[in-house]
């Protein structure tokens, strides 16, 4: 398309300064004409772009010509140098090239240190870290996939999947994709995901529009609802891991958070993590299986 052939012009004079019509045609394979007649297109456009004769000559941009003067405003240069040090950071393909070309193009002074990002999880090896990169390629290609994965009571099982979505949700990372095992769409912790191995199999399934990596409780579920009461010394944790809408602060400094978990063992875990520092009000039935548990935990000691 011709628009953007133009685009590719004004970038390409920008990288290298000066060029002739006939390097330009052969980079993106026109002929010297259609690079002449863009060029006239381009100076109606006011973009200024002049031309030399003779050795040495050939075209290039008016003395003082930059293109972010013309075209982005400081804040949306530092977006867009930000998002490639994003992806560099992430191990994208090729972003490292990507940053500096445009670093250059904005007269930006990188400082490639000020942002790290690390999707693996802690103590993970080093090929575990290329599972972002791997999972977004097989995402937007739609390739299969298969792995290992570690089920919370640490069954091991060979999946084969239909990548479709990574989410980022209370602090971890999880692939949601339509199993092949199960006929269905699951959600896969991506710390409990091994050996991921992409495959030449191609999908066209497309995630429903309507799913939710969150479960909707109602009443009808018989979901019983908790009431718990945690120490005013976490309360970082507290509010970092409810809404404020179900906690309340009681008069001593506690906070009492009213939510409706399942009576599973994974509840269970996750209320233990807060160790001393959380009570179980409510149901008496959850007290009584918690306490169960920390005497099996004590007897270990």
């Amino acid at each position: 398309m011709q628009i953007d052939r133009l685009i590719q012009i004004v970038f390409l004079l920008l990288s290298h300064k000066n060029l002739t019509a006939k390097q330009l045609g052969e980079e993106l394979g026109v002929s010297t004409r259609t690079i002449c007649r863009d060029i006239n297109i381009l100076s109606i456009a006011n973009i200024p772009i002049t031309s030399q004769k003779g050795y040495g000559g050939g075209l290039s941009f008016m003395q003082g010509f930059s293109l972010d003067k013309s075209y982005f405003t400081q804040a949306e240069q530092r977006n867009i140098i930000q998002a490639l040090q994003i992806l560099k950071s992430a191990n994208y393909p090729d972003a490292d090239k990507s940053l500096n070309k445009v670093a250059g193009l904005f007269s930006h002074n990188l400082q490639s240190e000020w942002l790290e990002i690390d999707f693996s999880y802690w103590g993970s090896p080093k090929k575990e870290r290329n599972n972002i990169t791997a999972l977004e390629r097989a995402i937007i290609n739609k390739y299969v996939i298969t792995f290992t994965y570690f089920n919370a009571e640490l069954t091991i099982t060979n999946q084969t999947v239909e990548p479709m979505k990574l989410v980022f949700k209370s602090h971890a990372w999880y692939l949601i994709a339509y199993s092949h095992n199960k006929n269905d769409i699951r959600t896969y912790k991506m710390s409990r995901i091994r050996d991921i191995q992409i495959t030449n199999q191609l999908f066209n399934r497309q995630i429903p529009e309507n799913f939710s990596i969150t479960p909707i409780y109602r009443e009808e579920y018989n979901t019983p609802i908790f009431i718990l009461h945690f120490s005013e010394k976490i309360a970082y944790k507290v509010y970092d891991e409810f809404q404020e809408k179900y906690i309340k602060k009681l008069e001593d400094g506690t906070l009492e958070v009213t939510f409706r978990y399942q009576l599973s063992d994974w509840t269970f875990r996750y209320l233990l993590s807060f160790g001393e520092h959380v009570k179980i009000i409510a149901p008496i039935e959850a007290r009584n299986m918690l306490k169960e548990k920390a005497k099996k935990i004590l007897s270990m000691y």
